[in-house]
Order: C-alpha cells, then sequence, then structure tokens
C-alpha cells in the first residue's frame, strides 16, 4: 500500500489504517503541524511570554495595568529617556474586555509592550497556516463527499 490510500471505505494513511475521515483529518492536522515547527514558533512563544506582565512593580497607579514585562523591563534598561518626536499606538491587554490603546511618546514603552503583539501576530499566522494546509491536503486526499467546503 502507498502511504495514502482509501480501503472499503476507510482511509489509510502513513501506516496507519481503518481511519474515519474525521480521523484522516487529524491525522494531517499532527502531520503539518510537526512539518511546520521552527524557529519562528520558538520566536511568538517567546515574545509572547516575555510581554507578559508578570514581574512586580511597587508604587504604580491604582488605575495602570498591574505588574510589568520582562521585555519592557529590558528594553527601558537599554532606552532609558529616549522620546519620540510623535505618539505611537500601543496596545494593553491582549483581549477585547481589558485591550485599550494609548498613545506613547517613550520609545521604550512602546517596544516593550510590541513585543507581545508582534508574538500573538506570528503564532495566528502559525496556526492558520497550518489550519488551511491541513485543509488543501484532506481535501486532496478524501472522496469528494467526505471533503471541508
Amino acid at each position: 500500500m502507498d502511504t495514502i490510500e482509501e480501503l472499503n471505505g476507510t482511509y489509510f494513511y502513513d501506516g496507519t489504517s481503518n481511519l474515519t475521515a474525521c480521523e484522516l483529518f487529524f491525522w494531517i492536522m499532527v502531520d503539518e503541524t510537526l512539518d511546520h515547527f521552527g524557529v519562528n514558533d520558538v520566536v511568538g512563544v517567546s515574545l509572547l511570554y516575555s510581554g507578559k506582565n508578570n514581574i512586580d512593580v511597587p508604587g504604580k497607579p491604582s488605575d495602570a495595568t498591574p505588574g510589568t514585562s520582562r521585555a519592557s523591563k529590558t528594553i527601558r534598561k537599554y532606552l532609558r529617556g529616549k522620546m519620540m518626536s510623535i505618539k505611537l499606538p500601543t496596545i494593553i491587554g491582549y483581549f477585547p474586555p481589558k485591550m485599550k490603546i494609548v498613545m506613547v511618546k517613550k520609545l521604550s514603552t512602546f517596544i516593550g509592550r510590541t513585543i507581545p503583539v508582534l508574538g500573538a501576530f506570528l503564532i495566528a499566522y502559525d496556526v492558520s497556516s497550518i489550519a488551511c494546509k491541513s485543509v488543501n491536503k484532506y481535501n486532496i486526499i478524501a472522496h469528494p463527499q467526505d471533503r471541508i467546503f
């Protein structure tokens, strides 16, 4: 048998036999995920983690977002006092209930708040890319009545 075949209404894929259409899609998704992992994933997760506000900051105003991130702390150390000539938008919080857009002039604040947003975009790109490739590969293999879209 080939690595991909259909036999008696079930599928054979990469050494696994008697797969239903749903199981076939699952194994294709696993295969595409393993093929996709690389440097971008490590960078995305690192950026996202380094932007998490998990370092306590005493003396912060009560209406401010509690804590600071490793990225912000490191960037502020190297760019202390550097200001931009214009205000640029930054995102505070990742999800709509707590998400706010705040304009800042400090370069270190802008970079520190932008790092986790870049990480979130990289991870979102990875997830959408894996899903798209998986659906395309599945649709090539599957019977017309089992195809997605």
